[in-house]
């Protein structure tokens, strides 16, 4: 394998690190909402206009500039159910869907009027801009973040199966009525899905910015290759997001160094339609059975 195609993959990887994070928020709301959580893009673009405004206004380290901008876009993310989405009670999951629309709408509307419009940036976590792996030369920024998601995903793993409030969060998105019957209070799972699912979202901007930079504009399509992934892997499934997010990455990547980059964004579409199509489940994820 050449250096110029290891490259090119190492970068695919990296990007779809960064949909693996964002599916995988998609996939905790989802599981316990029903809902798409069409705000996970604009918690992604908060963390990383944020931890640019601690490091370029307020002279944070980076590593510090993202720890609090990652904080406080999960409670962001907690505000958000408690105020917004709490009260609407009862409500179908389309319903939930269509407030997180609206919610996104505004949050960029807020980032615009608050921060300005100027695409913003910082260095990376290393002093060092690349280093050379069997001969490739890959930003030192890509392997933080495949480390990084590598351990928020092991982390997440190990919260959903080997603690309490993680396997509570489970019971409760399997079956509210069970899990309420055992003490298990559904909205205060909801309230924890939405802030793990904004931590998710507002790492994933703090270290995916050094590369990109960062817009107010930014997190639809954000959101929406986040989405794409959760649906090719298979939506409720975290090792289908970590799978999915990957593959999209991937071929993002193998397509804009081989064919055309005008090509990448709509890679996405196009993945999302053959899912719908040929396997609406995703690759990991089981079909829904319905008992008539």
């Amino acid at each position: 394998m050449d250096s110029n195609t290891l490259q090119i993959i190492f970068s695919g990887l990296g990007t779809g690190s960064i949909y693996a994070l964002i599916a995988v928020g998609f996939n905790v709301i989802f599981k316990s909402t029903g809902a798409l959580n069409f705000v996970q893009g604009e918690w992604v673009m908060m963390g990383g206009i944020l931890a640019a405004f601690c490091f370029n206004d307020i002279n944070m380290p980076v590593w510090q500039a993202c720890l609090i901008a990652g904080v406080a876009v999960a409670l962001i993310g907690g505000l958000t159910e408690r105020f917004l989405v709490r009260p609407l009670v009862n409500q179908t999951p389309f319903a939930l869907t269509l407030v997180t629309v609206g919610i996104a709408l505004l949050s960029k509307s807020l980032v615009m009027l608050s921060l300005g419009k100027n695409p913003v940036g910082y260095p990376g976590l290393s002093t060092a801009a690349s280093t050379h792996i069997l001969g490739a030369s890959v930003a030192t920024q890509t392997l933080w973040i495949l480390g990084i998601t590598l351990t928020l995903m092991a982390l997440t793993h190990l919260f959903f199966s080997h603690t309490r409030w993680g396997c509570a969060m489970r019971a409760a998105a399997a079956n509210p009525q069970a899990a309420a019957l055992v003490g298990i209070r559904h909205s205060r799972v909801v309230f924890s899905a939405f802030v793990l699912a904004a931590a998710m979202g507002g790492l994933a901007g703090t270290i995916i910015t050094p590369l990109t930079l960062m817009s107010y504009d930014a997190g639809a399509m954000l959101g929406f290759k986040g989405f794409s992934a959760a649906m090719l892997g298979g939506l409720g499934s975290l090792f289908g997001a970590m799978a999915g997010g990957l593959i999209l990455g991937l071929l993002e990547s193998l397509v804009s160094g081989f064919v055309t980059s005008q090509f990448k964004d709509a890679l996405a579409f196009l993945v999302l339609l053959l899912v719908l199509v040929l396997r609406p489940q995703g690759l990991l994820g089981k079909p829904e059975v319905v008992k008539l």
